[in-house]
């Protein structure tokens, strides 16, 4: 049977007694209805991770004794950064999913021209604490024990100059280009647009801060396909695939 992999906010340290939050402990208690003298692993997104036994369950809480630590991160050599329009409910959500699935280490939500999604206020804060979850359960599902870095909201025209990789690509279906797999560049960004993609003065602004314009083949990709196809490539070419 699969050891089930638990992330938790607290510090762990091997031999102590740590009380689970309240939704791990649910999910450990009622719907994997694990008892005492279960093993898992648990992680907190410092690095590595910790073999734990189920100590005690309660109606509410479990309880668990952290024993040794490895160190193992299972992350890529290459540092990569999605920066991706914002688009509407499951697909965005897919995509956020799979690249950490992928390996990406960083992910930056844009506000672009053609951005349909209302971002401000309780409601940004709320979708923000959404998606992180969602990447905390990716990383229990891969194995990652490192959680991709989840930025904020942002305009892409204040994003773009920020940028600093060693090479920064922009997904133009209009565009011939491919990546140029002879270079070896520790980190990469990829920059994807919303449904309907990025528009003309976007790109342009992209290709004027030093980012190459990037073809999948001959077929337009919707928003949601076009990261786990440029990701893979990437990985293939310059990480760990």
């Amino acid at each position: 049977m699969r050891i089930p992999r638990i992330f938790t906010e607290q510090n762990l340290l091997s031999g102590e007694l740590i009380q689970l939050e309240e939704a791990a402990s649910h999910h450990l208690s009622k719907v994997l209805r694990m008892q005492p003298g279960r093993e898992l692993i648990l992680f907190n997104g410092a690095g590595g991770e910790f073999a734990a036994t189920i100590h005690d369950v309660t109606k509410k809480h479990v309880t668990v004794s952290v024993a040794e630590h490895s160190v193992e991160n299972r992350e890529s050599p290459l540092e990569l950064e999605l920066a991706i329009g914002i688009s509407r409910g499951e697909r965005f959500e897919w995509v956020l999913q799979k690249a950490t699935e992928l390996g990406v280490t960083k992910i930056t939500p844009l506000i672009t021209e053609r951005t349909e999604v209302k971002i401000g206020g309780d409601r940004q804060e709320k979708l923000h604490d959404r998606w992180q979850q969602i990447l905390i359960s990716a990383c229990e599902q891969c194995q990652r024990n490192l959680l991709p870095v989840l930025h904020s909201p942002v305009q892409i025209s204040d994003w773009l100059p920020q940028v600093k990789s060693d090479l920064r690509f922009v997904l133009h279906h209009r565009d011939s280009k491919t990546l140029p797999a002879e270079q070896q560049p520790e980190s990469v960004t990829l920059l994807i647009g919303p449904e309907g993609g990025l528009s003309e003065r976007e790109i342009a602004h992209a290709l004027e801060q030093d980012f190459n314009a990037l073809t999948l083949g001959p077929r337009v990709l919707r928003t949601e396909t076009a990261p786990v196809a440029a990701i893979s490539l990437v990985q293939y070419l310059w990480g760990d695939f």
